[in-house]
């Protein structure tokens, strides 16, 4: 009788540390899943941001799609480029500038 009373009291308090281990471990999981996705993502879209809100007339751009071009003018959302010899104009959205290549104040200098 005595090897069954201890062998419940094993599988119970074994029951009680497994739990806590599992929570544990998932709260864990949780963390990393924060460090290794979430905040990279977040800090490469606040620097995305902040190279578009940076802007000025004259940058050398690329844009998501590939197209090249000099930045002609600039509004709130969109942005005028001008993209070959020939001063073909397109007009874009800033959320479509993948990066800037030449600023403007280094391609003068």
């Amino acid at each position: 009788m005595n090897f069954v009373v201890s062998l419940a009291d094993t599988q119970t308090g074994g029951s009680t540390g497994g739990t806590i281990t599992m929570l544990l471990m998932i709260v864990v999981m949780f963390v990393a899943f924060y460090f290794f996705g979430i905040r990279p993502q977040k800090k490469q879209e606040r620097e995305a941001n902040n190279m578009r809100n940076n802007l000025t007339v004259g940058d050398e751009i690329t844009t998501i799609g590939g197209i090249i071009g000099k930045i002609v003018s600039i509004k709130e959302e969109t942005c005028v480029i001008e993209t070959a010899h020939d001063k073909t104009k397109i007009r874009i959205l800033k959320t479509a500038i993948s990066r800037v290549d030449v600023k403007a104040e280094d391609a003068e200098g």
